[in-house]
């Protein structure tokens, strides 16, 4: 038996790096997958990547509607979650010194922001004993010489 059999999986920022290796480990281990990213053809590639059944949903989870889609498209097709591996996350390499605040602000919506919603509108979505892990990126890797 796999360790994750008849177990929902939605692992947001699974279109690359380590949310896309972690929703092949999952669905491997015999979770069924649901994946989301904002770049709808690379997202398309990695759930055909992970395998049969996986669900694929573009969304920006920085923006609240779409984590409130993403989850209702997870429901209806997969039922409650078990597992939530928050991952979605982005960094910008810019020096310090120069960052405008519109950098701070993606940054902060995608890394933090979302983490936040995307946890608290899962809630009525999971199954009792879920898990919910958080994959964390440095928020912003300063720069702090010029270049």
């Amino acid at each position: 038996m796999k360790r994750f059999e008849g177990k929902v999986a939605v692992v947001t920022g699974g279109s690359s790096g380590i949310g896309l290796a972690t929703a092949r480990r999952l669905h491997r281990e015999g979770a069924r997958v649901a994946i989301c990213g904002r770049d709808e053809q690379k997202l398309r590639r990695a759930g055909a990547s992970i395998g049969p059944d996986v669900v694929d949903v573009r969304a920006d989870v920085a923006n609240l509607d779409d984590i409130d889609r993403f989850l209702g498209i997870v429901g209806d097709k997969l039922g409650r979650m078990d597992i939530l591996f928050v991952n979605a996350g982005l960094g910008r390499f810019v020096p310090l010194a120069s960052a405008p605040e519109s950098v701070y602000d993606e940054v902060f919506a995608v890394n933090t922001k979302s983490a936040y919603f995307t946890i608290q509108k899962a809630i009525p979505h999971l199954n009792g004993g879920a898990s919910i892990i958080l994959n964390a990126l440095a928020p912003v890797t300063p720069a702090w010489r010029t270049m």
